[in-house]
């Protein structure tokens, strides 16, 4: 039960809200999150001296404000992050979304609604959190045999020799933090960053946080293990198991999911606000990310009927930047719409069995673009190696395999955006037999045959190039 929220399947934080004003109704002074966080500044006490005030004073004689975002061109540059927000940053809503906290006993529902019906606020809606799903995993040492059977489905190891991928293009790994110190990964980390800023009064009872809490660090450490899965698969070293599909690419870890332990289960969760996994993918691509893996979702059937539709805005921003956007379809196991998975742009990824089955746990729709390995992947654990199960693990091969085809444009001097890699990654995809596809897109993910579709591509752009200048003549 919330009492301060209204019946909802989602978890909502007490005494907070996000809010979006409209464009040219954002204070300038009011300070980005980040440098509250870390000391530089202090948190705002009011908006816009006005009806948003008088309605946050209303519900609460106390109030902060902060701007969940801070501003590309700022970062870095302590007490400076509401500063130098961009076009882009302005008409996406980046500049003008902030977190708002009142007194815990704050009917959040109520205030939500009210400020709703202000002209000058676009969207309001409660701190919805986000936790990945318990998922049974089986540690043990690693056996390199099994290691590849979910890599030859795919055809990495014939991608990896066509295309050995390129440092500059920076693959994020937007999760739970990864592993610094494992042998897989130690070597092959760029400097990541943490966005987490959960409390325990931002949880329900049977929930207990675990590990780095309030700290104000950037360190992307990882506490669950579901990020450094993932980026093993996209980046391992090939210590014990095989090398990550996305070859030499770039790894950038960012922490946006805290460690939670249940009552009464042994395994922690990954759990975090949905405003801090926003934060996190925005500096992801604002440190140069090309390709984001997100594997984690929210149900939309989980949202109240007005509330925004999570991570859009950031998705929009990244996708403006050219970024590729894979998201994980879901473990619902039947037709549903996750977000970020299902929204325009993003890659949403399915999971297949060892025999090239659409695994019973995977989110179906017409979403769905395509399906990649996600039943017992062997990876890296937070000490060790682990079989991993969800499309959580499905979701990295498909990412890598965005890296390795940006990195082949990029060794060929042609630009590769990403609709464009979705598409060659659908059209590439081994389809699936009769009567197998529903809800799973265009089919089983080919690395391999991705990279070779997009050098014809290359070439016939090429040769029609050339029979553009010689008409010329």
């Amino acid at each position: 039960m919330m009492p301060w929220a209204r019946p909802c399947d989602l978890y909502s934080a007490p005494g907070r809200l996000i809010m979006k004003l409209v464009l040219g109704e954002a204070p300038e002074a009011i300070p980005a999150s980040i440098d509250v966080r870390f000391g530089a500044t202090a948190a705002a006490a009011k908006v816009d001296g006005g009806p948003i005030d008088r309605i946050l004073k209303k519900f609460s004689a106390r109030i902060r404000i902060v701007r969940v975002h801070a501003a590309a061109a700022s970062f870095g540059q302590p007490g400076k992050g509401h500063r130098g927000y961009g076009d882009l940053e302005h008409a996406l809503g980046l500049s003008r979304t902030f977190r708002v906290e009142a007194e815990h006993s704050c009917c959040i529902a109520d205030l939500v609604d009210t400020l709703r019906q202000l002209d000058r606020v676009e969207q309001a809606s409660p701190y919805y959190l986000c936790a990945l799903p318990f998922l049974q995993t089986e540690h043990g040492p690693a056996n390199l045999e099994q290691a590849w059977i979910s890599r030859e489905q795919i055809n990495a190891p014939q991608a990896m020799a066509y295309e050995p991928g390129d440092p500059a293009v920076i693959v994020a790994i937007v999760d739970t933090g990864v592993a610094m110190e494992h042998p897989e990964l130690y070597n092959r980390l760029r400097p990541g960053f943490d966005t987490v800023e959960l409390g325990m009064r931002d949880l329900a009872n049977g929930l207990q946080l675990l590990g780095d809490r309030s700290e104000a660090d950037t360190d992307p450490a990882d506490e669950v293990g579901h990020g450094t899965s993932c980026a093993a698969i996209i980046g391992a070293a090939g210590e014990r198991i095989p090398p990550g599909l996305a070859g030499a690419s770039g790894l950038l870890p960012i922490r946006v999911l805290g460690a939670a332990q249940i009552t009464g289960k042994s395994e922690p969760i990954g759990i975090g606000a949905l405003a801090d996994i926003d934060a996190g993918v925005k500096t992801a691509i604002d440190l140069g990310a090309k390709v984001i893996n997100m594997s984690f979702g929210t149900p939309e059937s989980a949202l109240e009927k007005h509330d925004p539709a999570p991570h859009a805005d950031v998705v929009r921003y990244g996708l403006a930047h050219g970024c590729v956007m894979v998201a994980a379809s879901g473990n619902s196991g039947k037709p549903e719409r996750f977000s970020p998975a299902v929204l325009e742009g993003v890659i949403a990824v399915g999971a297949v069995n060892a025999d090239g089955k659409l695994s019973a746990f995977s989110t179906t729709g017409e979403h769905v673009a395509l399906c990649a390995p996600g039943e017992r992947v062997l990876t890296a654990g937070l000490r060790d190696y682990q079989m991993v199960t969800g499309t959580s693990f499905a979701a990295p091969f498909v990412a890598a395999t965005a890296a390795l085809l940006v990195s082949r444009g990029r060794r060929r001097s042609h630009s590769v955006d990403a609709a464009t890699v979705k598409r060659i990654l659908a059209e590439s995809a081994k389809p699936w037999s009769r009567g197998q596809s529903a809800g799973g897109g265009a089919g089983v993910l080919d690395a391999h045959a991705a990279l070779r579709a997009l050098d014809r591509e290359i070439d016939r752009a090429s040769q029609a190039g050339r029979n553009s200048n010689e008409d010329g003549w």
